[in-house]
């Protein structure tokens, strides 16, 4: 089954043209099935790249996936037109007495401020506590995985003095874990942030690493008490996400290390490779199936 998604969103030419099963919300109403409600609440400033990552990610199960994108209430973007904004997004308000089988919140390039400093951090952590009873099982990316962890356990971030930027080897940790079912013991990842969180405080919150790497850190954690996954790094991305990043602080004179492991040999003027789109999909392939196996049919009874 495809994902569903009004089809003038440019998400949706895009992924059609690479093969991503897509439906219009007339042919999705023609099947009688209950699909999948997945919101996807969007803190990244470019908001259709973003969704458009996200998309191409839960649209390749067999499952009917019906996303709903999500922005806060009292925040305006700059870097996305009004019109895209006002045709395809609801505020948080709108709907949060709605019920969803998944949320994805993504990080934001906010990670230098303090959680209490972000201008909406009071709503966010109403969100946070909209997921335990609105919310069947939730995925906090970079940031947005950081604030889950610091607002449910207390988990600090810390600010690094260099920025971890590249593609970093990891582990699998927990090879027993349903939310990695098909993956190699070893494998790279996009990772792009100023901060971490640490491997022992993790634990002694009585949190499971899924991933870990020796180079960046914790990658996956489980929160089983609050049916949450904290992922710190990004699987979303697309090939030439990393580069865009690179090249944007090299144009701006910001100092940036040439992103490691990335590039053929290291170097920038060569096309860089994709090497984590199979795991990528396979880590959400995985989350879309849990949920399908676990989430009520009676969307009313989420969070009971």
């Amino acid at each position: 089954m495809p994902i569903r998604i009004p089809s003038k969103l440019p998400a949706f030419d895009v992924l059609k043209t690479e093969g991503v099963n897509v439906m219009s919300q007339r042919d999705a109403d023609r099947q009688d099935i209950r699909p999948l409600r997945i919101g996807l609440l969007n803190l990244m400033p470019l908001k259709i790249q973003t969704e458009t990552q996200f998309a191409r990610l839960i649209g390749a199960t067999p499952l009917q996936i019906e996303l709903t994108l999500i922005r806060m209430t009292e925040h305006n973007s700059r870097h996305t037109a009004p019109e895209h904004m006002e045709a395809f997004y609801h505020s948080f308000q709108e709907v949060k007495d709605q019920k969803f089988d998944g949320l994805i919140i993504t990080g934001a390039p906010i990670e230098h401020l303090p959680f209490e400093d972000v201008t909406y951090w009071d709503e966010l952590k109403e969100v946070f506590d909209w997921t335990q009873t609105n919310v069947h099982s939730t995925f906090g990316v970079c940031w947005g995985g950081m604030a889950m962890i610091n607002y449910f356990h207390g988990v600090p971030k810390y600010i690094l003095d260099h920025k971890v930027f590249g593609c970093h080897r990891c582990q699998v940790a927990d090879p027993s874990s349903r939310f990695l079912t098909g993956f190699s013991d070893d494998l790279v990842i996009p990772v792009s942030r100023w901060t971490e969180n640490r491997a022992d405080e993790i634990r002694a919150a009585g949190l499971n690493i899924l991933i870990d790497s020796e180079t960046s850190g914790p990658c996956l954690v489980e929160d089983e008490d609050h049916n949450a996954l904290y992922i710190f790094n990004h699987f979303e991305y697309d090939k030439g996400t990393l580069k865009q990043e690179y090249d944007r602080d090299v144009a701006s004179n910001t100092p940036i290390n040439v992103p490691m492991n990335y590039y053929p040999n290291d170097d920038p003027a060569r096309e860089p490779l994709n090497r984590w789109r199979g795991h990528a999909h396979l880590m959400y392939g995985n989350w879309i199936n849990q949920i399908y196996q676990t989430t009520p049919f009676d969307m009313s009874k989420i969070g009971k």
